[in-house]
């Protein structure tokens, strides 16, 4: 689907890339803009996605994982989100939900819950920032307090990718006052009584893909779905998104290609002054300077992603590679707007949608401001 010529450590690899492409062609290409209008999310095709195995491509194949490697798993969401970047999301969020059991869940656990997540055949979210708790997450509010045999949850979680969609939410809760051990994790089914979904936000872009607050009233859990040990919710939660930073990379980049093969196929064809407008030196320095942001970004995500797969630290990495290609994606698709002119205003062509879904990527799983805090402190400590 896009002209990338990917660096694949596999023919398997290069195999399930030319799978991904023909997916993109046949089912999300031609509904992308239905949907957007719609502002529908497309779960069928989510489902579809999770039947070819790409719900739970980086994890092992013991539990109907693919058992690729991150840097196979990452070009996969590239390559989806260059053709709609709501299921390119659905499918690193619902991946970033499952990495709490693999990692850290027992092996009973995991043997119960983590087939159907990772099969595709349940949906899952990540639920860890409240209103008043974005970037200082460890200042949640939500408490879990244990009655039994049961943990009873009682606040709202924000901010909630596929909130009222999603079959399970990952939730972080407080479970204790103590400052650095007081959050534990909880995977909460979403038809748990006391879960109140909320109205969905209303949007500047990713209109397929819903968002919206989770209430717990009094929510009633088993206290077998705690992941991990009481405490360990903040170190778990942390760990998670160093991964799904990588991922947002990488969604980052797929929107990035595609305004750049988007904004190459309009000068080639769009004249004036009776020659294409990409014969103009002006014009190809945008495009350069397009390309070039787009090389580095995805260069970055790779180069993090194989320290991962390694299994290197790659903490510092993954926020270098977040916050490069974000803002790379916002320049570049700002420039794609510029180069069609007042049609790129337009929702006739696509780059005013890649423009509006590369904005809230330097902004979630930790804004820009955060991820250069994490890297100076990685500097400096």
């Amino acid at each position: 689907m896009t002209t990338v010529d990917r660096d694949l450590p596999s023919e398997e690899a290069r195999d399930l890339l030319g799978l991904v492409s023909d997916l993109a062609q046949r089912e999300l290409l031609p509904h992308v803009d239905g949907f957007e209008a719609r502002k529908e999310f497309p779960r069928e095709t989510v489902r579809t996605l999770g039947v070819a195995g790409l719900l739970g491509l980086p994890y092992p194949e013991d539990y109907g994982g693919g058992g690729q490697p991150f840097e196979v798993y990452l070009q996969v969401l590239e390559e989806l989100a260059a053709a709609w970047a709501a299921v390119a999301l659905a499918v690193s969020v619902h991946t970033m939900s499952c990495y709490a059991l693999n990692v850290f869940g027992s092996e009973e656990q995991k043997a119960q819950w983590l087939p159907e997540m990772l099969g595709g055949t349940l949906l899952g979210a990540y639920s860890l920032s409240e209103a008043q708790s974005g970037s200082d997450a460890a200042s949640l509010r939500t408490r879990a307090r244990r009655d039994g045999s049961q943990y009873v949850v009682d606040g709202t979680k924000a901010w909630v990718t596929h909130g009222g969609a999603a079959d399970y939410y990952l939730t972080f809760c407080r479970t204790s006052e103590d400052s650095r051990r007081g959050v534990s994790a909880l995977l909460i089914p979403a038809d748990t009584a006391g879960l109140r979904p909320q109205p969905p936000e209303r949007k500047m872009g990713l209109l397929a893909s819903p968002t919206a607050s989770i209430a717990f009233d009094g929510a009633r859990v088993d206290a077998d779905r705690l992941i991990g040990l009481e405490g360990d919710g903040m170190r778990i939660a942390l760990s998670a998104l160093d991964s799904g930073r990588l991922g947002i990379a990488a969604l980052a980049t797929g929107v990035a290609q595609a305004a750049l093969e988007a904004a190459t196929g309009w000068a080639k064809e769009r004249t004036q002054f009776g020659k294409a407008i990409a014969e103009f030196q002006g014009v190809s320095f945008i495009l350069a300077d397009m390309a070039t942001g787009v090389e580095a970004a995805r260069a970055t995500y790779l180069a993090a992603a194989r320290r991962r797969d390694r299994g290197d630290d790659y903490g510092k990495q993954a926020s270098i590679a977040k916050l490069l290609a974000t803002d790379t994606a916002m320049t570049v698709t700002t420039d794609a707007v510029q180069l069609f002119g007042g049609y790129g205003y337009t929702t006739d062509y696509p780059v005013e949608r890649y423009f509006r879904e590369a904005k809230v990527m330097q902004i979630f799983e930790g804004t820009n401001q955060i991820q250069r805090l994490v890297i100076g402190r990685h500097l400096t400590r």
